[in-house]
């Protein structure tokens, strides 16, 4: 696994074990030679996950779009810094630099970065994992919502089974290492839809 990008919260939500959360994550993917790639940002969980990586020797990468860097969020001390027209340029060139999503706890960007690449590994355009960082228990209500999606027959068991859930950043990277994408992807015919 060579780059790991992280979404997750402009702000560092309510309760301090997301930010413990983010600490590990960034540092557990600077010890294991990882690359982080993440939206460069030094506020919330996004700067907290940067500079753990960063305290532990890890590279890490941030994509800014333009109208965020002028707001002076921009991350000064990265590896690297892209700063971007769009939001969706954001996301594409975070995608392309990638080779698994994390989500940890985060708002509607996080939400909306995450399903994004889910779709995308679904409909087959990459097979990359894409996983969750459940920590305190953030995603459990999601989880269940998951579930009840898969049991009303609006996703299949395979697809549902694509996402990644860990609770602890060492677990939830060896999961991503021995990830195998199905084999069969959404919408092959009409007749098997």
């Amino acid at each position: 696994m060579g780059s790991i990008c992280v979404f997750c919260g402009s702000s560092t939500g309510k309760r301090p074990e997301y930010e413990t959360a983010a600490r590990l994550l960034g540092t557990e993917i600077a010890k294991r030679g990882n690359r982080l790639v993440y939206g460069g940002a030094e506020v919330g969980l996004m700067g907290i996950v940067a500079d753990a990586a960063l305290e532990a020797g890890g590279e890490v990468v941030g994509v800014l779009p333009e109208a965020l860097a002028v707001k002076e969020l921009a991350h000064k001390s990265l590896t690297s810094l892209h700063i971007v027209g769009s939001m969706h340029e954001r996301k594409a060139m975070m995608a392309d630099m990638s080779d698994a999503f994390v989500a940890l706890p985060g708002g509607l960007g996080t939400m909306e970065e995450l399903f994004e690449v889910w779709t995308w590994g679904q409909l087959g355009y990459h097979k990359k994992p894409c996983a969750l960082y459940n920590a305190n228990g953030f995603y459990g209500r999601m989880l269940a919502y998951l579930d009840f999606i898969q049991e009303e027959a609006f996703m299949k068991k395979t697809h549902r089974d694509m996402l990644v859930v860990g609770d602890n950043p060492a677990q939830l990277l060896d999961q991503i290492e021995t990830y195998e994408a199905p084999s069969r992807y959404k919408w092959i015919t009409r007749a098997e839809t």
